[in-house]
């Protein structure tokens, strides 16, 4: 045993050695991180495997750069601090972490002063003993050198192989990172979520990755001046659609009520599965919604997102402005751009609380700081619920159900009117997120050879019921005749790749498929509820999300000529009815669409291949119209135009002031204050809770006379999730 001590600490006493003892020391204290101060969200052994992996090809690269390095005393004492600098990250994003549950940025970094407002007196408090494990190697390693059993090595290390450390760091990260990419594809790309770049490849790659996205966005930001912005405005006033005053200000000082429909296509709407033989309707409650005298409902809205996908949907809807063409916004830019969102205007035009549920973990898609940006008080993610198991939730979050039961005693706490915003998750690619729930499944699989689109129907058919128990919930609990409700699709739930597969389903013949079909699978629901009201219809006008604020707003009566939306009131005559997707050159309109470089009649569907002159010069305009709109768009978001926005009336955002932390502490103090003046659903109800009067059926309740027919169904939905999961 002496002999091996004796080797080992003479190993040590080598300069490779050294950088490896280092390294090792490293190692543990990244895995003690992502175990006890880190909430990594592992789903599998794969991921856990990397956590394990992650921190030796950065962790080697930058110890072993002192290799290079011939002078003793030099060598030793960069050693020590890149090392020390390397542990210096860990121990501070562990502090930041158990305040804000995300990972610094160098954006963070740069504006020290919002995350040091953010920490306040808590500082102190952040300090656990616990964290003395971060530091106790520079003891031991100190002491080793004192008592002589460690020496330093004054032999200068061999240049070829200290290029063969670095080379071999190299193919270690390349290796890393391949097989990150295969457990989230476009990792780098899209972005997700600080917590998944950290869980597949560290901290120190994440810090390069924040670096870069803070340079690229402030390179943008810094070219940027306000005589873009008054070309941006101009813009917005020629194009501004005036409302119908027919409409205009119906829904003045109701709740607002939004309610995002995860993959939701409007093919659904209607749409009954057969299945040997027999009509299944698969989502029998939203029909109700979408034919009602109390809804607009728009036959024709489109999604207009790109890679950002679901970030896109909500960036468009709350901002009126598109996603960028690369990337998503809200992970790019959304934490530190000037934004004059929803949250914030309807603040300031009727003091509104604001706040968004959802089942997922916060810094996914950036939510935590973009939301602050944009405006909203509160945002109860998934640290806010019931803890996540198989049973109850899948990769995407906490199933909608029980995501809808726990946020009923978060909302009941809100001042009203307030703004609310509920990310269902369920109805979410691969569409197998009931598995663990034996009691919802049931609704019969589609039979078709894509098992993607066969469990497309099931999920959709669950998030129907879980927002038929969300408006039970609301008419029992007295806030529903005093809100307005908002339900959209964010985008496509089946990609155009499984489409041929999905023809025969919608009575198309899959040989005949054509990118006229594409397009017009891109149509999502928007739905607008009014309880009260008798004035809705089922409008056939040609929208996109980006239309959707200043529909709000002329129905919320509130008068946003002054603030830069790029969407048109849907309801006002004068709407142009251009669609413009993020891919250049692609719109719809109710004449023509244009789809993967094809021209469409979009009454008949019919190709155009040889456009005459008039119909070839409405096309140049189309297309000038769309690619203007995203100009101004790309303006806007890429440059922080709207920090120069100074008389819009608004005042902007200061994010410093926001927390997400203890709201419902938060909330039930501002009840305390205000009183007998409190306005929420709490206090309405004689502080007394309603969440008694939330209640969501499963399937087999709701059905009871097929739980017999449904093992079969059942069983095949687990072993069609289990064949997607490998």
């Amino acid at each position: 045993m002496k002999n091996k001590h004796h080797t080992i600490l003479k190993v040590m006493s080598t300069r490779l050695g050294f950088i490896l003892t280092l390294l090792f020391f490293y190692w543990l204290k990244n895995l003690w991180a992502y175990n006890i101060d880190f909430v990594l969200n592992t789903e599998n052994l794969y991921q856990i495997f990397l956590t394990i992996i992650n921190p030796i090809p950065v962790g080697l690269l930058l110890i072993g750069l002192a290799l290079y390095l011939k002078n003793t005393k030099v060598f030793y004492t960069i050693s020590w601090i890149i090392y020390s600098l390397l542990t210096l990250l860990i121990i501070a994003n562990a502090f930041y972490f158990r305040e804000f549950s995300d990972f610094i940025t160098v954006s963070t970094m740069l504006g020290s002063s919002k995350a040091a407002a953010g920490l306040g007196d808590s500082a102190l408090n952040l300090i656990r003993p616990t964290d003395l494990f971060y530091v106790l190697d520079f003891f031991l390693l100190g002491y080793l050198f004192f008592k002589k059993k460690i020496t330093t090595d004054n032999r200068p290390f061999n240049k070829r192989a200290s290029f063969a450390v670095t080379a071999l760091s190299g193919l270690l990260f390349s290796a890393n990172l391949f097989l990150a990419e295969i457990d989230r594809p476009e990792l780098l790309t899209r972005g997700f979520s600080n917590f998944y770049l950290v869980r597949a490849l560290g901290l120190p790659s994440f810090s390069v990755y924040s670096g870069n996205q803070a340079y690229q966005a402030e390179k943008e930001r810094s070219g940027a001046t306000a005589e873009e912005l008054t070309e941006v405005k101009d813009y917005v006033k020629e194009h501004r659609a005036a409302p119908n005053p027919e409409y205009y200000g119906i829904a003045k000082g109701r709740n607002v009520i939004m309610i995002h429909l995860e993959s939701f296509q409007q093919f659904l709407i209607d749409y009954k599965l057969n299945v040997d033989d027999k009509d299944y309707e698969v989502t029998p409650f939203i029909n109700s919604l979408y034919h009602s005298k109390e809804t607009f409902a728009f036959s024709n809205f489109f999604h207009q997102v790109k890679a950002g996908k679901t970030s896109d949907a909500e960036t468009l809807m709350e901002n009126s402005l598109f996603g960028l063409n690369s990337g998503s916004f809200m992970v790019n830019y959304g934490g530190d751009n000037t934004q004059f969102a929803a949250p914030n205007i309807l603040k300031q035009n009727g003091d509104y609380t604001s706040a968004v549920f959802h089942g997922n973990v916060g810094t996914f898609w950036n939510r935590n700081n973009a939301y602050k940006q944009w405006g909203y008080d509160y945002f109860f993610d998934e640290s806010y619920f019931q803890e996540l198991n198989k049973s109850n939730s899948f990769q995407y979050g906490l199933n909608d159900k029980h995501m809808l039961a726990d946020s009923i005693k978060y909302l009941e706490h809100m001042q009203q009117p307030f703004y609310t915003k509920f990310l269902t998750v369920s109805h979410h690619y691969p569409y197998t997120s009931l598995a663990g729930e034996d009691d919802e499944q049931g609704f019969p699989l589609a039979q078709t050879d894509d098992e993607t689109i066969n469990g497309y129907f099931a999920t959709a058919n669950y998030l129907d019921t879980s927002l038929k128990a969300l408006f039970d919930y609301l008419k029992a609990s007295g806030v529903y005749d005093n809100s307005i409700i908002v339900l959209y699709g964010d985008h496509y739930g089946i990609s155009n790749s499984r489409n041929t597969s999905l023809a025969p389903l919608l009575g198309k013949n899959p040989e005949i498929w054509s990118e006229y079909d594409n397009a017009m699978l891109q149509r999502v629901p928007y739905m607008i509820h009014i309880p009260g009201m008798d004035k809705g219809f089922i409008s056939n006008t040609f929208g996109g999300q980006v239309d959707h604020l200043p529909t709000l707003l002329s129905l919320l009566g509130i008068d946003n000529s002054q603030y830069v939306e790029l969407g048109q009131d849907l309801l006002s005559p004068d709407n142009r009815q251009i669609v413009a997707f993020r891919s250049s050159g692609t719109y719809v309109t109710p004449k023509y669409t244009n789809y993967d470089g094809k021209l469409y009649n979009t009454t008949t569907g019919e190709l155009i291949t040889n456009p005459d002159e008039a119909t070839q010069e409405e096309n140049k305009a189309i297309r000038e119209a769309v690619s203007q709109q995203l100009k101004m768009s790309d303006a806007v978001q890429t440059g922080d135009l709207l920090r120069f926005d100074t008389d819009n009336g608004l005042k902007p955002v200061d994010s410093s002031k926001i927390s997400y932390i203890d709201s419902l502490k938060v909330l039930k103090a501002i009840e305390n204050k205000k009183g007998d003046a409190s306005t929420s659903i709490y206090s309405k109800h004689g502080k007394q809770s309603t969440q008694k009067l939330f209640n969501a059926p499963s399937y087999m309740q709701l059905n009871p006379e097929e739980e017999t027919s449904t093992d079969t169904s059942s069983s095949s939905s687990n072993s069609s999730s289990e064949e997607t999961k490998d």
